[in-house]
């Protein structure tokens, strides 16, 4: 066999065990595989670590001395929750895994370990990290300030738009059933959010809640992680292992991305959600298992029917309360507030001053479409809070893309192309050209399809027929004297 090439990543991976061989073995076995190591002897140690490093993943033996694994694990979780936690146990029965895994654990691993089976554990790991840094997820203990207790926010979310009203309520009604529950919606919308909040307000709420991205497991190994497998099912299975199932058993299984899950996998869970039992992979014993399922999904899960890629007696087993969330671009009486809440948020992680925002720069990113939704925008305000050394910020600080698409928005798709230099052209005066544009189409198009009668078309846009009649004016309209009720 070829000796293995180190490779470089951005990750780095904290390693704490008492036994030196196992943090050399580990720590060579990790660098070959592309990440940095650091090492500790034991959980104080790690903290040391942690507070002057930037780790991404930590894989902590159990037992240690003066603070072994769990004692870790749980400091982390209320220090650092961004940070995957993989224990390392001698002990792998599940009644440990399930106490792992209900204190914060991303997953578990039993000695003697395969390394096959550590680095995809680790690579998902790293994954997770990545993605928890672009994640809007409040801690439970962290300190909103009152500015956000103003914002409409309720479950962790922000915002009180009728849109997302109808999502609260929602999970008012369903939090505390045994219902099975499909969350749809854009990436970046906030699903996890939703699931999270479902969880934590029914009476599992200490129980486990079990999250896995069907979207970052190898399609081998999915039925390995869902339902377990036992040892010698497969290349690898050195040991036996419970799977997601077992893990959630008296709590919540949360699904993200369900639509990637391999058709022939699909059976398989439909079958463990109808009778609430299954067999691990290369087992024989049937498992029973009580386990509240929530999915969700960014696909429109009725294509993936049509084209056969997904079981359509799946979906109505999935469907049966389902909650859309709308993307950004639809709740734009809710875009001020998130942008304030992800202000305090990014200034407070980034140890930064908490700066304003001007009122033109406020409207002009309620103008932007923000395909990337409520995760793009809080990455646009963490980079404008770490790159800016202004107190205010100003369209000057707004990234150079976002400047782009918020003149394709307030410009028209005529002079998207056109490179404005900052202060050559007003993006405030954009906006308002930009927002008399849409008034006067839609005034025109409610006189057109009401016959000229301005009661009616004012009621059809949702305002008096007095500020219609103003607005009339402002725009330019014929005199409104002329445009009379037939």
């Amino acid at each position: 066999m070829p000796p293995e090439v180190e490779v470089t990543t951005d990750e780095t991976v904290l390693v704490v065990d008492d036994e030196v061989n196992l943090r050399k073995v580990l720590g060579t076995l990790l660098r070959r595989a592309g990440y940095s190591v650091r090492t500790a002897g034991d959980g104080i140690e790690a903290l040391e670590v942690l507070s002057r490093e930037s780790i991404s993943v930590i894989v902590t033996d159990l037992k240690m001395p003066r603070m072994d694994g769990l004692a870790l694990l749980k400091k982390i979780r209320s220090q650092r929750p961004d940070i995957p936690v993989i224990l390392i146990t001698a002990f792998g029965t599940v009644d440990r895994a399930v106490g792992a895994i209900k204190a914060g654990a991303f997953d578990f691993i039993t000695k003697p370990f395969d390394r096959n089976e550590i680095k995809q554990i680790i690579a998902k790991a790293a994954q997770q990290y990545r993605l928890n840094q672009r994640e809007v997820i409040p801690s439970e203990e962290e300190d909103l300030g009152p500015v956000d207790h103003a914002m409409g926010q309720r479950f962790g979310m922000v915002g009180s738009s009728p849109e997302m009203n109808q999502v609260y309520s929602i999970i008012e009604r369903v939090a505390n059933t045994p219902s099975t529950i499909l969350i749809t919606g854009e990436s970046g919308t906030g699903k996890e959010l939703v699931a999270r909040a479902l969880h934590e307000n029914s009476d599992r709420k200490n129980q486990s809640f079990i999250r896995i991205n069907c979207a970052a497991i190898p399609k081998d190994l999915v039925e390995s992680e869902l339902f377990g497998h036992e040892r010698g099912a497969f290349t690898g299975a050195v040991n036996s292992k419970p799977g997601r199932f077992e893990l959630a058993n008296r709590g919540t299984l949360f699904l993200d991305e369900v639509s990637e899950i391999p058709l022939e996998i699909q059976v398989k869970l439909l079958r463990a959600l109808q009778e609430n039992q299954f067999e691990r992979v290369g087992g024989v014993r049937t498992i029973d298992v009580e386990v509240r399922l929530i999915a969700a999904t960014n696909q429109d899960l009725q294509q993936l029917i049509a084209e056969g890629r997904f079981r359509e007696d799946l979906f109505y087993r999935l469907n049966v309360v389902p909650v859309a969330l709308p993307p950004l671009r639809n709740r734009g009486h809710d875009i001020p507030a998130i942008i304030r809440h992800a202000i305090v948020r990014a200034a407070g992680r980034l140890g930064r001053a908490k700066p304003m925002m001007e009122d033109a720069t406020l409207e002009a990113l309620c103008q932007y479409s923000w395909p990337g939704n409520i995760r793009e925008l809080e990455n646009v305000v963490e980079r404008m809070v770490l790159l800016s050394d202004n107190t205010t910020f100003g369209i000057s600080d707004l990234p150079p893309e976002v400047l782009k698409g918020i003149q394709r928005e307030v410009i028209g798709n005529d002079n998207a192309s056109m490179d404005l230099e900052p202060g050559v052209f007003s993006l405030k005066e954009a906006v308002r050209q930009g927002r008399e544009r849409i008034e006067r189409e839609l005034i025109s198009r409610a006189l057109e399809e009401t016959g000229q009668n301005v009661t009616r078309a004012a009621q059809a846009l949702e305002i008096s027929r007095k500020s219609l009649q103003l607005k009339m004016k402002d725009l330019g309209f014929r005199d409104t004297d002329q445009t009379e009720d037939s």
